[in-house]
């Protein structure tokens, strides 16, 4: 068994790996004409996503941590974006794209409960004793 590093064991950063790769494999076989088009932009929304939060977690700053954390989100909702337009011509089948657009929402709710926590620890912080 491999062993995990510190953002590879957070739940987000997991949802979002797996969730990229499943985004590469659709974009796998898309047409030619795509490759510089749908293709390059969800591959690398999906690939920001996971990358922000692992920045994030490693960041020291919350103020650092929010803003990766607050990326992640955006890519998120990009990707969501992306899979539209793809059931949209017609690349991926409305009840595929329904289950990855669904799995992004879960995953962008992980993101803001994630968030809310740094918020937290970052207040409790600054209470005085």
């Amino acid at each position: 068994m491999r062993t995990r590093v510190g953002f590879e064991k957070l739940q987000i950063w997991q949802i979002a790996y797996k969730l990229m790769l499943q985004i590469h494999e659709i974009c796998r076989v898309l047409p030619r004409e795509e490759k510089f088009r749908i293709q390059d932009q969800a591959e690398r929304s999906s690939s920001s996503v996971v990358d922000a939060i692992a920045e994030g977690y490693s960041t020291y700053y919350y103020n650092d941590k929010m803003k990766s954390f607050y990326l992640a989100r955006r890519e998120a909702a990009e990707t969501q974006s992306h899979l539209r337009k793809m059931e949209g011509k017609r690349y991926l089948l409305p009840k595929r794209t329904d289950e990855l657009i669904e799995s992004y929402e879960g995953l962008i709710k992980g993101i803001n409960g994630f968030i809310n926590y740094i918020k937290e620890k970052q207040a409790n912080l600054k209470k005085p004793n």
